[in-house]
């Protein structure tokens, strides 16, 4: 700083040295545009390159997101052994004698529907005859249910089946 090579400044306590820049060459316009080109295609060169990595990341991330050879092997063994017994439990049904015929069905549903339809008749009989009985019932319908000893569908879970 004595000697005129670096400037120095001073803020309180503190000192700072720089460079003193009058003594560097003056650089002429023609080396400023070009230095200027030059930054302007190291710029663009950079960009480049940051997308190729970009995809390039993108590829080691799929590359190591996806299954190896041995693990592939693996799956297409157990996929095999699956579709084996699949098709080993289809030949066994196919082979079964006791097949349901449409007519038998057919019996077994209507059956349903009629046994479904007395249910609902019957509970809604029920509930209008314990309706009347409790207009004039001092208690609470819980307490006539119990000391009566009924128990409700919903008491055990029970749900009319849908049609």
């Amino acid at each position: 700083a004595q000697q005129g090579r670096i400037r120095e400044k001073v803020y309180g306590k503190q000192k700072i040295y720089f460079a003193d820049q009058e003594q560097l060459p003056a650089a002429s316009d023609t080396e400023l545009r070009g230095l200027d080109g030059e930054i302007t295609a190291r710029s663009a060169q950079l960009q480049a390159l940051q997308q190729s990595c970009r995809q390039m990341e993108a590829e080691l991330k799929d590359l190591n997101s996806s299954m190896t050879t041995s693990e592939i092997a693996k799956e297409i063994e157990a996929l095999r052994k699956d579709c084996a017994s699949c098709t080993e439990k289809l030949e066994r049904i196919k082979s079964a004698t006791n097949h349901v015929t449409p007519e038998e069905k057919e019996k077994v549903c209507r059956e349903q529907q009629l046994y479904r339809r007395e249910w609902r008749r019957r509970k809604r009989m029920a509930t209008e005859l314990l309706d009347a009985i409790l207009e004039g019932y001092p208690k609470s319908k819980k307490e006539f249910f119990e000391e009566v000893g009924i128990e409700t569908d919903e008491d055990h879970g029970a749900v009319l089946p849908a049609t």
